[in-house]
């Protein structure tokens, strides 16, 4: 037992916190379960060396479990308090522990961790709502973080050069392409990215630069990747910079995936731009000060198949 809770319940808050979204679907994070605590853990041996070399996306992943392991203790009613480290030693990431008082579950976040998608396909031409905008800013906020909304046509168009130039630098390194690969098409397990989640191949027309998650050798996909121009795009950043800071800004990315989920919007990532350290400096500009950390595209699409996923027992430590 841990929290309070009986080892059911524990493994459903895990198997709550394991539907994150990380980057390729690497799922890099363990746990460890203690009587008092649990400890969110980087699993490194997932870590993507070309793409993601300061293990920043790693870290932003590791914070989006975070948040889901919160709000599924809290809608079993655990009120919790998390301790972040600020180090990038082999220690604990976070630490989170029971504290006394009643906890403040919100049903509509907890129903909507096994509903959240990646959707890598078109979104439809519907624009999003003001209000939808307003309540994924607040979401943002809710972690001390910043939801930077694009909605300026000339930002547009210099976000999707950003995100067009950086994808060219990445798509031209061998190793990062390798990682690519690795992690999607057709050889996946209980991880990674499989060819029925990886959305259209992208094409020339396209608005927006994408990866393409399909494996090499399948037929050309029909129909073009580009939204129906009522996407909604955004910059998530922190107020800060450094592990601890990027691990709060994936709660906040989680907690805004959640909202978006819950009101019916689907998302993908653009996250070439603050993958590449020269542009990313330019995203930061853009958005107007503050540590960009993700690129998010949302709005309204069909629904996608999930993606596998490890199971509790490959993410506990001793």
């Amino acid at each position: 037992m841990a929290l309070g809770l009986t080892n059911d319940e524990v493994t459903a808050a895990l198997e709550a916190a394991s539907l994150a979204p990380s980057v390729h679907n690497t799922q890099p994070w363990l746990f460890r379960v203690a009587e008092d605590r649990i400890e969110l853990h980087a699993d490194t041996s997932r870590a993507l060396r070309a793409t993601d070399p300061e293990d920043r996306e790693l870290r932003l992943s590791c914070g989006a479990a975070l948040l889901n392991l919160r709000v599924a203790l809290e809608g079993a009613g655990v009120r919790t308090t998390v301790a972040v480290a600020h180090g990038t030693g082999s220690g604990a990431l976070a630490v989170l522990r029971r504290v006394g008082g009643a906890a403040q579950p919100e049903p509509a976040l907890v129903a909507a961790i096994p509903r959240r998608r990646t959707n890598r396909r078109p979104f439809r031409a519907d624009p999003v709502p003001l209000g939808f905008r307003t309540a994924l800013v607040r979401a943002a906020e809710r972690e001390r973080s910043w939801l930077h909304v694009v909605t300026d046509r000339e930002e547009r168009a210099r976000l999707r050069g950003m995100v067009a130039r950086a994808h060219r630098e990445l798509d031209a390194d061998p190793r990062v392409q390798a990682e690519l690969r690795r992690w999607t098409g057709l050889r996946v397990g209980a991880d990674g990215v499989p060819t029925r989640a990886a959305g259209p191949r992208p094409a020339a027309g396209d608005e927006w630069a994408t990866r393409d998650f399909l494996a090499r050798g399948l037929p050309e996909r029909v129909g073009a990747a580009e939204s129906g121009g009522g996407d909604l795009v955004a910059v998530l950043c922190s107020y800060h910079d450094g592990p601890a800071a990027e691990v709060r800004a994936g709660q906040a990315m989680q907690r805004v995936l959640l909202t978006a989920t819950s009101l019916g919007l689907s998302a993908s990532f653009l996250s070439q731009p603050v993958e590449v350290p020269a542009i990313r400096e330019e995203v930061r500009l853009l958005a107007g000060g503050p540590f960009p950390q993700t690129v998010l595209r949302l709005g309204f699409g069909e629904p996608v198949p999930p993606t596998p996923r490890r199971s509790v027992a490959d993410l506990l430590m001793g």
